[in-house]
């Protein structure tokens, strides 16, 4: 039995439809991740499913459980980390975690969590102190004090600098590998493609896709696309007679090239056999955004 099942959930505001009969299952132990660009119905979608809004149609089941109906049997077996979340000025980082960790049965060691996430020099700072970056870390680490069979993370690496996104990227991974099942809310397409098992696309409320990240991808079509500056001046022939090579133009000293197959490797050869170096060569081959503007007729916006 899946660890979560979601069927034809529906919710809306007023007159607006935020979630519109979305439906997914999530498995033990995996990733699931769901992407779209903000205002999608991602957070919408994920609060429902953890028990915190009342959907207005549908079934959704954690771990055999309504999270409605049953949230006191399921609150302690799921962490959350939510898109916005506060806590008081003056309490301080280990204080926070102590406190936390007295709501659950079997709790992590929460100094041990202290470590992992970053937070050892600032255990006796202030919430109020604490960077943006330095806060969202606390709270991924609240959500994980309590054990969680499950854990929600919404936007988990917004406010993070490039190191410390992937160094949360790589505590993600270890989360996984202790068994825990993550469901992701993001709207960074490498943190898609570099964490998620298996991802559903919501645009406008609705399931466009779900699918690995190498699967969405392989629905575009699969041009690759080759870009470089000839060490001497080529016959166009040499590479347009290639079948590999569907088109190839020119901007500047620079060749445009692109073609599906083997392309870089026909190329390639092509080129060392008449002895050109192929300079300043860029290779760019379909992308989770093309596959978004490809499954949804539009450019991906965060």
């Amino acid at each position: 039995m899946p660890v979560i099942e979601v069927n034809q959930l529906h919710k809306e505001y007023g007159d607006h439809v935020a979630v519109d009969d979305v439906s997914f299952s999530v498995e033990k132990g995996e990733i699931f991740g769901i992407l779209g660009p903000n205002g999608a119905g991602k957070t919408t979608t994920v609060e429902c499913v953890e028990g915190l809004r009342k959907p207005d149609g549908g079934t959704i089941r954690v771990l055999g459980f309504d999270p409605v109906k049953d949230r006191r049997k399921l609150v302690t077996r799921i962490g959350v980390q939510l898109q916005e979340s506060h806590l008081p000025e003056r309490i301080k980082v280990w204080e926070a975690l102590d406190l936390y960790s007295a709501f659950y049965p079997n709790p992590a060691n929460w100094e041990e969590l202290i470590d992992e996430w970053g937070l050892a020099e600032k255990r006796d700072t202030y919430f109020s102190k604490l960077s943006g970056g330095q806060k969202q870390r606390l709270f991924i680490a609240l959500a994980l004090v309590g054990n969680p069979e499950v854990a929600f993370l919404d936007e988990l690496t917004t406010g993070l600098d490039p190191q410390a996104r992937r160094d949360t990227w790589e505590l993600i991974e270890n989360i996984r590998s202790k068994g825990v099942t993550v469901v992701l809310v993001t709207h960074f397409m490498e943190e898609a493609e570099r964490l998620c098992d298996r991802l559903a696309i919501i645009d406008r409320g609705k399931v466009v896709a779900i699918d690995s990240p190498a699967g969405l991808v392989s629905r575009v079509d699969a041009t690759q696309r080759m870009r470089f500056k000839p060490s001497i001046p080529l016959d166009d022939k040499m590479l347009t007679d290639l079948p590999e090579v569907v088109s190839l133009t020119h901007n500047g000293p620079h060749v445009l090239i692109t073609g599906t197959g083997n392309l870089v490797q026909a190329v390639a050869s092509v080129l060392a056999r008449n002895q050109i170096l192929a300079e300043e060569l860029r290779v760019d081959q379909s992308s989770l955004d093309d596959a978004f503007v490809a499954l949804t007729g539009r450019k991906f916006q965060n």
